[in-house]
């Protein structure tokens, strides 16, 4: 019997971040259809030329073509990479008001489609950009998500398992706030195995709170670092995307630390921001407030802080 539901990804910016995300996509075999859009069309096409030529060695089939909006009406999930990259030496929040004002027409040809699924978002300021798409869009808050802090949880955890020497899949910890300069590890709640890490720090003197903190301070500023280098991030935050995808499309009720719109949350309201969420098909099924110490506390309100500062400029 002929499967009647098809799962379609429409993957909207052809860049680094969209290829990486697309080539990481098929590679896992998460869904059957994949549709490129770019302003760019030429170069949607070629992607999608160069990727399909690979599907002899995927997992699963895909059917990946470069499309129009109108193909994002029978599309589960939009994935937006969309917009201007960040520069050596800017932040991320430099970046509101010009991506905000692509946001905005990017938004409306996707609803103008009939478009009724879930949007993920990755472009930067991601927490703003989100809150834009959502205020857009006029889908409810469940069904629009950013990637948050998702790859810098993941560099955390890579980190901390280098430095305790232990698979990084074993190291579980949450980098939450915004996916910027004013994100925070959570470090009352990381714990290596089931171990936590104060524990660890206390029993065995050559690890230590110096180190931690440093770890955290190169988390932080890791894109800085790679961008220096290399010009742009792409692969880490194309994996995490596709694992957020996995999440939805899979309806695991996984839980990731995404840009979700908090109502009442760790004391805030209107206001998309990193923290752990409950994944599944239909979206953000629970926003899970964990408890921060005092500190952390002050350290999430700030970031709060200025993230609302910010989108005040451009809302």
């Amino acid at each position: 019997m002929k499967k009647q539901n098809i799962n379609r990804v429409v993957l909207i910016g052809t860049g680094a971040v969209g290829c990486s995300y697309a080539y990481s996509f098929i590679n896992q075999g998460v869904a059957e259809e994949l549709v490129l859009i770019d302003v760019n069309e030429l170069r949607a096409e070629g992607e999608a030329m160069d990727l399909n030529h690979g599907i002899p060695f995927a997992p699963t089939p895909v059917k990946v073509w470069s499309g129009q909006y109108a193909d994002c009406q029978k599309a589960d999930l939009v994935v937006i990479t969309a917009g201007l990259p960040q520069k050596p030496g800017e932040t991320r929040l430099d970046l509101v008001a010009k991506n905000t004002a692509i946001f905005k027409t990017i938004v409306k040809n996707v609803m103008d489609s009939g478009f009724n699924g879930i949007f993920l978002i990755a472009t930067n300021p991601v927490d703003i950009l989100t809150y834009v798409t959502w205020k857009e869009s006029g889908l409810p808050k469940e069904r629009v998500i950013g990637s948050g802090t998702t790859l810098d949880t993941a560099r955390f955890r890579y980190m901390l398992g280098e430095y305790f020497n232990v698979d990084t899949r074993n190291v579980h910890a949450a980098i939450i706030g915004e996916h910027g300069d004013t994100e925070l590890p959570v470090w009352s709640r990381t714990t290596v195995g089931l171990e936590e890490v104060e524990t660890l720090i206390a029993k065995n003197s050559k690890y230590s709170q110096k180190d931690l903190d440093d770890i955290f301070v190169n988390v932080r500023d890791a894109a800085y670092h790679i961008i220096e280098r290399k010009g742009a991030t792409y692969y880490g935050i194309g994996m995490s995307l596709v694992r957020i995808t996995k999440a939805i499309l899979g309806n695991e009720n996984s839980i990731l630390p995404v840009s979700v719109h908090l109502d009442g949350q760790y004391g805030h309201k209107d206001v998309y921001i990193g923290v752990p969420a409950v994944i599944n098909v239909d979206g953000i099924r629970e926003v899970l407030e964990i408890p921060l110490n005092q500190e952390e506390q002050k350290q999430f309100d700030h970031s709060v802080k200025v993230l609302k500062e910010t989108m005040s400029t451009v809302i």
